[in-house]
């Protein structure tokens, strides 16, 4: 037996400096070299101007995956980390498939039923390189946590010091639901400090402790970075996509730096993280349908600098948070139940000159904002007197609030008369009651208030709408309050009313297998316009409190409307409505910009005429941060929708360029484009309605 433990010994030496081989059949000679030195691969890209990043990722299973993380300066390599793993904890739990609409469920409690966390462990048996566009993309199997088996990708970017580190995923399991953590961690890190910018926007740095126990970090911008004598390493999560639906944008301290995380990774380490009970109200996790290819990524970016310029260029990649302006254009986001009104101004609370809400726009970039006061607080359906009261003082904070370069404007989640939830929207101050006794007629003038609208029904609900001018839409489509809405009402005259402008655009449900958010609106989109109706979506936020702290960002979405200026409050919004109406705007999570679209010469909302061949152009400016991943023209003939997508990961980061594809719409009757990138942000066209001669 003696002789036996040398040999065994041995053994497991040999197995653990065994050597795999990487299979390099899809990588394409390029800028980025990948080359094999014994165990390790080595990864070379341009990053910015001249520098070069470089991964040495070791394929021996007795060391760290990540054995240098470099960035060069005047063309020598500097150190920014050593010896790093990944690591990625994977929260699984239950989806509720069965009470509501399937999937698209938003109305789920995941966090108060029994779920488990593990850490996701990788084997390195295989490893492969693929060149995708600009892209490389080393993948190193396998990984599993639990019933989920898989790899670990590792993507470079040319022309930026941007990689980003997934654990690709699937199960086989039904009505599983999910959340992950992740990050880099590191027996002895080399780095002597830890920096972030606090909620305040003030940087912090703490001297890195490696033995301190792992602690959550409310951060500003999603970005917690290490640092060391060369230069420093961000982490920081896709802006959008990993931000689950919740009602509220609270901040959950989505970041993590210390050791033994969640009990599951005993090195020191800095990451994101998620609150598994989210804001406490409805918390639906995130979908893992069986077989998808659930994405558990994060993002790192390096840098030679000090933390507050490194994350100064994290922050390009969103605009420093902040809607960037267009020429030609106006920002609006829909859909908030802030509650000002009964809250703080009925409420005999001090009224503040400049609310916090009101703030957050502002330093967002978001020039017009449409409410949906009375979302449980107010009277609705009256007493007349305090109804009345209630829309007085929601008009007057309004106007008060109001000017040339912000407008804050009422409306509201009525949630009666058509079915589902809706909201109302006015292009002036309306006074209306919901409800109407059978004695009380349709409109009274009211003295302090002139004309007042009492509604009974549906068709009451659509004679205001004619009489006022006004715009109706779906809010959250085929799910939470308006499952089963429009579809249910699709023969209706008030949906095919030009008045009844559509659905409003929010990622529910949340799933990490999808290059593109909200797929259970933009069907929609593409059903209604099948249905033969000139209907559009717009961008809503649906969520209640918006304070500087929040983490608003991340919950926002716009639609850049065609405006050179903003109306006057006082006179009235009514080009607000009328852009709206005609479907002049694109929608955009803020990362991707479409400031300008045409389909054979028209644009957003116009009529285009076909040749008898259909030959179509599509012209197309876009403006990007993170490199794009593809466009898809989407269009239909009045019984199937159709894409043809095109692949966009040519593209460099930080780009603009006018695209023209030519494509056949033959016997088409409408066409719109969307296009993502590679952090799943994007943006969206309205149709162009199509006539084949």
């Amino acid at each position: 037996m003696r002789k036996l433990f040398p040999l065994l010994t041995f053994l497991c030496s040999v197995a653990a400096h065994a050597q795999v081989k990487v299979d390099l059949s899809k990588y394409t000679k390029s800028p980025t070299t990948v080359s094999q030195q014994g165990s390790d691969v080595v990864l070379t890209w341009p990053a910015a101007g001249k520098e070069m990043g470089r991964l040495v990722v070791s394929l021996a299973s007795d060391k760290p995956l990540f054995s240098h993380i470099q960035l060069s300066k005047g063309g020598k390599f500097s150190e920014i980390a050593t010896d790093m793993n990944p690591a990625f904890v994977l929260t699984i739990g239950k989806r509720d498939l069965v009470s509501q609409n399937g999937w698209n469920i938003f109305f789920d409690k995941t966090n108060r039923l029994p779920s488990k966390a593990y850490a996701v462990q990788l084997s390195k048996r295989s490893a492969s390189v693929s060149t995708v566009g600009t892209r490389t993309v080393l993948r190193i199997g396998d990984t599993e946590a639990d019933r989920f088996r898989g790899a670990v990708e590792i993507t470079v970017y040319q022309g930026s010091p941007l990689f980003n580190v997934a654990a690709v995923m699937a199960t086989q399991v039904d009505s599983t639901a999910i959340l992950y953590d992740a990050g880099l961690v590191s027996k002895k890190p080399n780095w002597t400090t830890l920096a972030w910018s606090d909620t305040d926007n003030k940087m912090q740095e703490s001297p890195l402790n490696p033995t301190a126990p792992n602690k959550a970090q409310a951060v500003k911008y999603r970005t917690i970075m290490g640092n060391g004598p060369n230069g420093t390493l961000a982490v920081f999560p896709a802006p959008h996509q990993y931000f689950y639906p919740l009602d509220e944008a609270y901040n959950l301290d989505f970041t993590w730096y210390g050791t033994g995380y969640r009990s599951l990774v005993p090195e020191f380490g800095i990451g994101i993280r998620q609150d598994l009970m989210g804001d406490k109200r409805w918390v639906p996790w995130v979908n893992a349908p069986p077989g998808t290819q659930q994405r558990l990524n994060f993002f790192c970016l390096l840098s030679t600098d000090k933390p507050a310029e490194t994350l100064a260029e994290v922050k390009r990649f969103t605009h420093n948070d902040k809607y960037p302006v267009v020429p030609g254009y106006k920002t609006m986001s829909s859909h908030f139940h802030n509650e000002f009104t009964m809250k703080v101004v009925l409420a005999g609370k001090p009224i503040p000159e400049v609310p916090n809400f009101v703030k957050v726009f502002k330093d967002h970039g978001v020039n017009i904002v449409h409410l949906a006061e009375f979302h449980g607080p107010g009277h609705p359906k009256g007493p007349d007197s305090l109804r009345l009261r209630e829309l007085k003082a929601l008009h007057e904070q309004c106007k008060r609030l109001s000017g040339s370069d912000f407008l804050l404007l009422p409306g509201e989640e009525p949630n009666n008369f058509f079915g589902g939830h809706w909201l109302s929207f006015f292009p002036k101050d309306v006074y209306w009651i919901m409800s109407r006794k059978s004695e009380m007629p349709f409109v009274t003038n009211e003295p302090g208030y002139g004309k007042v609208y009492r509604i009974a029904d549906k068709n009451d609900m659509l004679k205001l709408l004619e009489a006022e001018n006004g715009l109706a839409w779906v809010a959250h489509a085929r799910t939470k309050g308006s499952t089963g809405y429009p579809d249910k009402y699709k023969e209706e005259d008030f949906f095919k009313s030009a008045h009844f402008f559509g659905a409003a655009w929010k990622n529910i449900p949340a799933d990490l297998s999808e290059p593109r958010l909200s797929r259970r609106v933009l069907d929609l989109l593409d059903d209604y316009s099948n249905w033969g109706h000139k209907k559009h979506a717009i961008a809503e936020s649906d969520i209640f409190t918006m304070e500087p702290e929040n983490e608003t960002y991340a919950h926002l979405n716009v639609n850049y409307l065609q405006m050179d200026k903003l109306p006057d409050y006082n006179a009235g919004w009514q080009p607000v409505l009328d852009v709206m109406k005609q479907g002049k705007f694109f929608v955009t999570t803020g990362e991707v910009m479409l400031p300008a679209f045409s389909v054979n010469g028209r644009g957003a909302g116009e009529t285009a005429t076909l040749p008898p061949d259909g030959k179509a152009t599509i012209n197309l400016d876009v403006n990007w941060t993170f490199p794009l991943t593809f466009a898809e023209i989407v269009s239909g003939d009045g019984k199937q929708t159709y894409r043809e997508r095109i692949d966009l990961t040519s593209t460099l980061p930080f780009g603009k360029k006018t695209y023209r594809f030519d494509t056949n719409l033959k016997n088409r009757t409408w066409v719109r484009v969307e296009v993502w990138d590679a952090a799943v942000n994007g943006a969206f066209t309205q149709q162009v309605w199509l006539e084949n001669r």
